[in-house]
């Protein structure tokens, strides 16, 4: 019973993680992208990077160890949703994390440098792409703790 509850907190508190820092990301969007606000978009991404990876290790050990056990999940066709839209989520998440790499690297060269609008409003729409897929997740896990799916 232990294990259930501190592996479903873990995992929820990660996931919050996320939604925090994409909400982050959005936000540091908003204002003018300088050197500094570069950089700090770059340490966020590292957060994400490593929430979701936390995610997904505390996800793994939910199934394996939870109190639902393994065939609950395996059979459960909105688990496999859930699974489907963190995929998209995560594949979505790949081009802000290029673009910010890039950014760092233009601005080594050039201290100077600061991504143009346009740049800057597509990564957003990107990002906004990204939560709306992302805020599908609990949606699905609600419907899957209340037994649907099976």
């Amino acid at each position: 019973m232990f294990t259930d509850w501190a592996l479903a907190s873990l995992h929820h508190l990660a996931i919050f993680t996320l939604a925090a820092i994409l909400a982050a990301e959005l936000a540091i969007l908003t204002m003018d992208v300088d050197a500094k606000a570069i950089q700090r978009l770059a340490r966020i991404d590292t957060g994400y990077g490593l929430s979701a990876t936390i995610v997904v290790i505390v996800g793994v050990a939910r199934v394996i160890w939870g109190a639902k056990g393994y065939e609950y999940y395996m059979a459960n066709y909105v688990f496999w949703t859930k699974m489907a839209l963190f995929l998209v989520v995560g594949l979505l998440s790949v081009p802000p994390t290029i673009r910010y790499l890039a950014w760092g690297r233009r601005l080594r060269a050039d201290p100077s440098f600061r991504p143009g609008a346009p740049e800057i409003a597509s990564l957003r729409a990107h990002l906004w792409a990204e939560a709306a897929f992302f805020l599908a997740i609990p949606v699905a896990a609600a419907a899957m703790a209340r037994g649907y799916g099976l």
